[in-house]
């Protein structure tokens, strides 16, 4: 693969022991990311097995406001999580993105076994940073807040080594026309194409915001296939699981979770205004996952509107009746070395990759045998 010298020029600025500066508050990181971009990956020779039994754990991305950066942590029960990197990012913003910032980090695994990671390119504090001149990249008046129009793929075997493209959506798409943003891009495995599905919101004209989808290539350094919409609910932050024959979507209108299903995976969703999340204030990006060995699934919502923020979590056998289990540090949910994540997604990982992580940022984690 042929590299341009600003791509090249960012691979080696986000080698593995490169420290880097913290966009918003100029701090530099005493630590390595633990992460090394490469240009091409090495497929493992055995495809990691995803029966049940095989998983030993969770694997949960988020994001901080204060860096604009992205961060991992793991956890053996579902309950309690910790950081890899000890509260130090591991996906630096001012490296990966056009506009020197990244936020809603959503990670997949596919069938080949890979680890696919998708995040917004916005740096809403890049005028105070020094990135840029204006608030946002546009004039707000006419594009609204953010009006990004890039997201970031990175794609891994092994979670330390990563291809990385920073994709901007309407230079790939002029059809689209004029686009405000290009929000929280996610991931999911299409079984009807054979291929990994990504999906993300695209406002117009400051107020329309629709979801939309499309069809990376193999490499996922591209999407190939025009943005198509999902639906029309309307809505952001759509979050999409398989459950045995029918496809689960999450999504968020109002600052609100709202809940949708459909026999297609990216077409049939009906809308529905019941509000799932429990909170009163301001909530966005839900993402759902299942406790391993049972039939509960737990979803995961951003409650931007609390001070500090943090994370919401509900569960539900059901998906009609949905139990609050708290936030973060106030309920069964915890974090051991970090604080206030934003927009996260949790995914699996096998004993092996427990292991080799812990291994890895040498961390204080036992992984049981």
């Amino acid at each position: 693969m042929r590299i341009k010298y600003p791509q090249l020029m960012m691979v080696i600025a986000c080698m593995f022991w490169v420290k880097t500066a913290c966009a918003q508050d100029n701090q530099i990181p005493t630590t390595s990311t633990g992460i090394e971009i490469v240009t091409k990956l090495d497929q493992p020779k055995k495809t990691p097995k995803f029966k049940e039994k095989d998983l030993a754990g969770y694997l949960l991305v988020y994001f901080k406001d204060q860096d604009q950066s992205a961060y991992m942590a793991i956890s053996s029960d579902g309950y309690t999580f910790t950081d890899v990197n000890g509260g130090n990012p591991v996906f630096i913003g001012s490296q990966l993105a056009e506009q020197k910032g990244v936020r809603d980090p959503h990670i997949a695994r596919g069938p080949d076994g890979a680890f696919y990671l998708a995040m917004t390119d916005l740096h809403i504090f890049g005028k105070r940073a020094g990135f840029r001149d204006t608030e946002f990249e546009r004039p707000a008046e006419k594009y609204g807040w953010g009006n990004n129009r890039a997201i970031v793929l990175m794609k891994s075997y092994d979670l330390i080594h990563w291809t990385h493209s920073d994709f901007r959506v309407d230079k790939a798409f002029p059809e689209l026309g004029d686009i405000d943003c290009s929000w929280a891009p996610e991931t999911v495995f299409d079984p009807l194409k054979g291929k990994m599905m990504v999906y993300f919101t695209i406002r117009y004209n400051n107020k329309e915001a629709n979801m939309y989808y499309s069809y990376p290539d193999d490499d996922f350094t591209k999407l190939e296939t025009v943005p198509k919409k999902i639906t029309d609910i309307g809505g952001i932050d759509g979050d999409i699981t398989q459950v045995g024959n029918q496809y689960h979507l999450f999504y968020v209108s109002n600052a609100r979770v709202l809940h949708s299903v459909s026999d297609k995976i990216n077409e049939g969703y009906k809308s529905d205004t019941t509000r799932i999340n429990p909170d009163k204030i301001s909530t966005e990006a839900p993402n759902l996952f299942r406790r391993l060995g049972t039939d509960t699934y737990v979803l995961m919502y951003d409650v931007y509107g609390a001070r500090p923020s943090n994370m919401g979590f509900s569960e539900t056998t059901d998906f009609v009746t949905f139990k609050n289990i708290g936030r973060f540090n106030e309920g069964v949910m915890k974090t051991t070395n970090f604080k206030s994540p934003k927009h996260g997604a949790v995914t699996y990982l096998t004993r092996s990759e427990m292991k080799a992580i812990v291994e890895h940022w040498n961390m204080d984690f036992i992984v049981d045998d």
